[in-house]
């Protein structure tokens, strides 16, 4: 297989999904939390009518995706939940909700994802909740997590933020995401990426299919502070996420190298 060369400048904040959104600002007067008996009528039935069995086929076409260990969800059934994952591809946005099924799921999403128009709507329905742009907008969001979490729904968070597509590593990330986990005592998931071989076709080489791994429940330490909880969180998860993506069967497809090295 020829491997692509992508080089980096900052693992935290470059992106590489190959899209450009014009977004708008999210601040407090945005409708995180939308509800209503229609809403959620509809909402449900786009959700599990529509989007689950498209986003079912295409996961299977598009990236041969297996998982591993899904087990580890169901024993979670009927609770919150927190789940977190390398951000490989454009499609993890809808992953989490097929990995949770039949339990609804929700994913902490860029505010591009709710700035096409005419879909905001849509992208909510399938539940999406944007990250605000000001500080003005963190407690109506904080309030929308915490309203689904009691709702007893999966919520999938990737805290590398961008998308590296097809990449076998780990990136660096901080323990902001983890502070809701830590403050609520809910347990989490950590979902692992990796990539393995498929044969070819008429003797071409294909991108390869992805495995998701998934790891025990973790709960946070109650013994520590809500601080330290999220960090030590952040750690156990970091931790299953570099154990899984070192496997020696993980196929690199592209390969990413510090912008130093093109020098």
């Amino acid at each position: 297989m020829d491997e692509r060369v992508v080089y980096y400048e900052d693992p935290l904040e470059d992106d590489f999904a190959g899209t450009r959104i014009d977004t708008e600002p999210i601040g407090a007067d945005f409708p995180f939390l939308r509800t209503g008996w229609l809403y959620d009528l509809l909402a449900d039935l786009l959700y599990y009518l529509i989007a689950i069995p498209l986003v079912y086929l295409l996961t299977k076409g598009a990236l041969g995706l297996k998982m591993e260990n899904r087990k580890a969800l169901k024993a979670l059934r009927g609770q919150p939940f927190y789940l977190y994952g390398n951000h490989t591809q454009s499609l993890d946005a809808v992953i989490p909700a097929l990995a949770a099924f039949p339990q609804r799921a929700y994913v902490i999403a860029h505010r591009d994802a709710v700035s096409i128009p005419g879909l905001r709507t849509i992208v909510q329905m399938l539940g999406a909740i944007p990250v605000p742009s000001d500080l003005g907008g963190m407690t109506a969001f904080s309030e929308a997590l915490e309203q689904r979490a009691k709702e007893c729904a999966c919520i999938g968070i990737y805290p590398e933020a961008h998308i590296w597509p097809y990449y076998t590593g780990v990136r660096p990330f901080r323990s902001g995401p983890f502070r809701y986990p830590a403050r609520s005592g809910r347990p989490v998931v950590a979902m692992a990426a990796t990539y393995r071989q498929r044969r070819r076709i008429f003797g071409r080489e294909r991108k390869p299919a992805m495995t998701l791994h998934f790891s025990q429940p973790m709960w946070p330490d109650p013994s520590l502070r809500p601080r330290q909880a999220q960090e030590d969180l952040r750690n156990r998860v970091y931790a299953f996420l570099k154990e899984q993506t070192d496997r020696p069967d993980n196929v690199a497809y592209i390969q990413y190298l510090p912008r130093e090295e093109a020098k």
